[in-house]
């Protein structure tokens, strides 16, 4: 048994090796594995979850690759589909530290991860893992629209927590609309809800913190992260009201300190944690990969978030290995 599940996005992330410059004038690349949900998997493997992802790649090398390094990070690609005509999506993106990366999605119309279909679906296994973790971008087209919807209709007896990571990406969507009116039909579904202000405001319709977070409570939520940005984040629950500050750390590039938040937060879950010390724990794993460049490379272990929130150095001893990573050049 999985102690997680998450479902959606998959793919290649290529990430200049320069920064604080435009695409126009990068001359070398960095190849990561990509797509949130999946780095989300791969934070929790490196906190000793035992975690499995629900996503497809393309019948071509990169899609290969992405299945290698998958399992070359201890997350099991036993529910991975192959996918026959869409490539396998890679992203590109610039980075512009502190605080602004552009991201380039080269997905194509209907992406292999979009192509998952409720038969497809080991509906047990989603029913019996103690964390179920989906994303807003997979309720953007058919038929990845009712295969969450099967995931989350085994999920409707008490079985544990049911994350909704709010994920919104406006240039995924056909409009903003449809996405207000898929996350409104999924958050009765959900019992923990994650995401930014931009993503809150598209589920309950404010970006105020304490607003959404109340909105999102009254409509079911057990638990309620709103992520603030340089503010911290806010955690609400029916017993808990935390406002955690941000770790200070030097920023390299802020793309995939989401994803290392999100597999600590399923981390807490998990052990049963209090609030307030899994949204601390989870700020630090999240600016432990804002000060790197990769994401899945840079995903940290339970040690080295201790040590951040510590402020000590980080051990690596006992470590596992970092999954496959590759330099390409132009």
């Amino acid at each position: 048994m999985f102690d997680l599940i998450t479902m959606g996005r998959c793919g290649v992330d290529i990430y200049p090796l320069q920064t604080g410059v435009s695409l126009v004038h990068v001359e070398s690349f960095g190849k990561f594995l990509g797509g949130s949900p999946t780095n989300v998997a791969v934070a929790a493997a490196r906190h000793g979850l035992r975690p499995a992802v629900v996503t497809a790649v393309g019948a071509d090398p990169f899609g290969e690759w992405v299945r290698q390094a998958i399992r070359g990070f201890g997350v099991d690609d036993v529910f991975v589909g192959t996918v026959e005509g869409p490539p396998t999506p890679v992203t590109f993106c610039e980075i512009f530290p502190p605080d602004h990366f552009p991201i380039y999605f080269y997905r194509g119309e209907h992406p292999p991860d979009l192509r998952i279909t409720p038969e497809s679906l080991d509906l047990d296994a989603i029913r019996r893992t103690p964390v179920f973790w989906f994303t807003g971008t997979g309720l953007s087209q058919e038929p990845s629209r009712s295969a969450h919807a099967a995931a989350l209709a085994a999920r409707t007896a008490p079985s544990g927590w049911t994350v909704f990571d709010l994920d919104y990406r406006p240039m995924l969507w056909e409009s903003r609309e449809a996405a207000e009116r898929e996350y409104r039909r999924a958050l009765p579904h959900a019992n923990v809800a994650v995401g930014n202000l931009d993503e809150v405001e598209i589920a309950v319709g404010t970006r105020d913190p304490e607003a959404a977070a109340q909105a999102l409570l009254d409509a079911g939520m057990e638990v309620a992260i709103v992520k603030m940005g340089p503010d911290g984040v806010l955690a609400r629950s029916g017993k808990e009201h935390v406002v955690a500050e941000p770790v200070q750390v030097e920023v390299v590039n802020g793309l995939g300190a989401g994803d290392a938040f999100g597999g600590a937060v399923c981390l807490g879950l998990v052990r049963g944690w209090s609030l307030e010390r899994t949204v601390r724990f989870a700020n630090a794993a999240g600016a432990h990969v804002a000060a790197r460049l990769a994401c899945a490379e840079a995903m940290p272990t339970t040690g080295e978030v201790l040590a951040l929130l510590e402020g000590r150095p980080a051990t690596t001893a006992g470590e596992a290995a970092p999954g496959p990573q590759s330099e390409v050049r132009p």
